[in-house]
């Protein structure tokens, strides 16, 4: 098995949302050198699916792209968060609905391998009723529903460019049609 065994560690930024340390590390062939690591305490994104076999995304700018960006619901974990607790959490918030049944999509997904600590679990949430949205004081959204199948098309036309949202529609679309 190839790996890298960590000699220091050095924090280069710490702010709200994630860490940043430097690292030396020793490699197989016993040089030695440094990675960046980012490091996230990770998230959640649910797919959320009304009776309709409509989807629920939000339409949010991102300040990091310059863009507007659709997606599913999703936010960051707290540190030693129960994943699905921060799902039905950051669904009530975003979109204000709760869901009655829960599956497990996705265990793991790493967004960012190459210098990202972060982990997302995925789910699907159905039997959706309406409570209360709950937005942060600095979130501003628009929730979109769109049909299932539309948002496959648009996912197969590379008009979702969202990794965690690509993947969770891919899962349900695989779990659908197993052959």
């Amino acid at each position: 098995m190839h790996h890298e065994r960590k000699l220091s560690s050095t924090e280069i930024f710490r702010g709200r949302v994630f860490r940043v340390t430097e690292d030396q590390v020793l490699l197989e062939n016993n040089k030695q050198a440094s990675r960046e690591v980012v490091h996230h305490n990770g998230g959640v994104c649910v797919a959320a699916l009304d009776q309709d076999d409509n989807l629920l995304f939000v339409r949010q700018f991102r300040y990091a792209l310059g863009e507007e960006v659709l997606e599913l619901p999703a936010g960051k974990r707290e540190k030693g968060e129960d994943p699905e607790l921060c799902g039905i959490r950051e669904l009530e918030e975003e979109t204000g609905l709760k869901a009655d049944n829960w599956q497990l999509l996705s265990r793991v997904m790493y967004p960012t391998v190459g210098y990202c600590s972060e982990i997302i679990h995925i789910y699907l949430a159905e039997g959706l009723h309406p409570t209360q949205q709950h937005l942060d004081e600095d979130e501003f959204l628009d929730v979109e529903k769109i049909p299932f199948h539309t948002a496959l098309d648009m996912v197969l036309r590379d008009e979702i460019p969202d990794a965690k949202t690509q993947l969770a529609i891919l899962k349900i679309h695989a779990l659908r049609n197993p052959n």
